[in-house]
């Protein structure tokens, strides 16, 4: 009887423990979809697809290495949060007043091409599931207003509960697509290799691709601000691990669900003798969406059609703030003694709405290339982000413990080998054509 009581008392204290880890996870969980969030826009609706229906899976290799290569950048943003309290950007100041000036000028430099490619491509989602018939500008400058809006009212958790339930649905909606197109099989036999790559045209989608593959790598200095701002939220300082875990888990989605992207475009349209349209973005979006519709049956349309546009939305809002943190910290570290404005914030909002339309009205006809335009700028600064994002975590102030392991370390080293050397072909490539 007493060995029955205690072992009672051993189970119900164990899963009290196993209910206080799940609890302080979800007090952690958040940073980590927001990235994703990012991620599992044009990265993956436009340009994994692409890359599927044009090549087959011929850059399949390349998706794989910009995940796997990134994947340190990336990671130091949450782990040097945990470990120091401070964001990546408070971090390039200890370097002098010169690295934030640089981070300003190639954050800014793109910034605005990246909110207007999103931008776009949600308003080709939006005219496609309301069946709009006006431009594409037009439904931008729409969002654009409600996106400020949202942002200038709105609280951080509003953003953080609308991305998870907005990931968890285009994740289930996409392996679903995924599994039945693998039953169907490809239209035509696929390669894994095609020597058009190679050409200057091949070789800059390849570039552009791994431009956003999984993201811009700008983006894990906005994960900082992110982490810090969940710790703020939730008032919780989660240990190294929880932290970890919450990017880890988003970071293998987004790598998951770029391959599935890319077998969509390669079993449904490659070999077809279709190809994306490059004058619209509606008509680019409404092709996509048909992708699923294909596999998954017209009854799926406006479900996944539902699902692309939220995805897209979140991943516009997102940015918006994100890019607007940035600004205003390191307005902040330069300008401010270290103290963050409201005002400096919604100033950012406003600028990146109004910059972003701007490049839009430009690019009406020429959807693609402004995709590619924006990917490949965040591929060419994506080297010095590295390099810094390095050095931080292996510096002085960063508390020992909390240094990568070896193995990280490594693929750290070869991440920068890897977008330099790339970088370097890519701009000896187009300085000789």
């Amino acid at each position: 009887m007493g060995n029955t009581q205690a072992n009672s008392t051993r189970e119900t204290t164990a899963t009290r423990e196993d209910d206080s880890q799940f609890a302080r996870f979800l007090k952690t969980l958040g940073p980590g979809l927001l990235f994703a969030s990012t991620a599992i826009g044009v990265s993956h609706l436009v340009q994994s697809t692409r890359a599927g229906a044009t090549y087959g899976y011929a850059l399949l290799w390349a998706i794989l290495i910009a995940n796997l290569l990134k994947y340190p950048s990336f990671e130091y943003g949450s782990r040097y949060a945990n470990a120091t309290g401070e964001s990546l950007i408070d971090g390039y100041r200890r370097f002098g007043r010169w690295a934030l000036y640089l981070y300003l000028f190639i954050t800014v430099t793109p910034m605005f091409i990246i909110i207007a490619a999103v931008s776009f491509t949600t308003a080709g989602l939006l005219n496609n599931l309301l069946a709009l018939t006006i431009s594409a500008s037009t439904t931008s400058l729409f969002l654009f207003v409600v996106c400020v809006g949202i942002l200038l009212v709105g609280k951080y958790s509003i953003l953080d509960s609308l991305i998870k339930v907005i990931c968890t649905v285009l994740f289930i909606s996409t392996i679903a697509a995924f599994v039945l197109t693998l039953f169907r099989g490809p239209i035509a036999p696929l390669t894994f290799y095609s020597s058009e790559i190679w050409s200057i045209s091949g070789f800059a989608f390849l570039i552009a691709l791994m431009g956003w593959m999984p993201a811009p790598l700008d983006l894990s200095a906005l994960n900082s601000l992110w982490t810090l701002e969940r710790i703020k939220q939730t008032r919780y300082k989660p240990t190294m691990r929880e932290t970890l875990l919450d990017f880890n888990i988003s970071y293998v989605m987004t790598a998951i669900l770029a391959v599935c992207f890319m077998t969509l475009g390669a079993f449904i349209m490659y070999g077809s003798g279709h190809s994306f349209s490059n004058q619209s973005g509606t008509q680019f979006t409404n092709e996509v969406v048909r992708l699923y519709t294909t596999t998954l049956g017209d009854w799926s349309y406006i479900i996944i059609a539902s699902s692309a546009f939220s995805v897209m939305f979140s991943t516009t809002l997102v940015l918006f703030d994100g890019y607007a943190r940035a600004m205003d910290r390191t307005w902040a570290l330069l300008f401010s003694n270290g103290q963050n404005s409201r005002t400096v914030y919604n100033a950012w909002i406003i600028i990146g709405a109004i910059g972003g339309y701007l490049i839009i009205t430009q690019f009406l006809t020429n959807f693609t290339t402004l995709i590619d335009l924006a990917t490949v700028i965040s591929f060419l600064v994506a080297p010095i982000i590295a390099i810094a994002n390095h050095r931080l975590v292996f510096s002085s102030h960063m508390p020992r413990e909390a240094h990568p392991p070896r193995w990280l370390k490594l693929l750290s080293y070869a991440g920068i080998v890897f977008l330099v050397v790339f970088t370097v072909i890519y701009i000896g490539m187009r300085a000789l054509s």
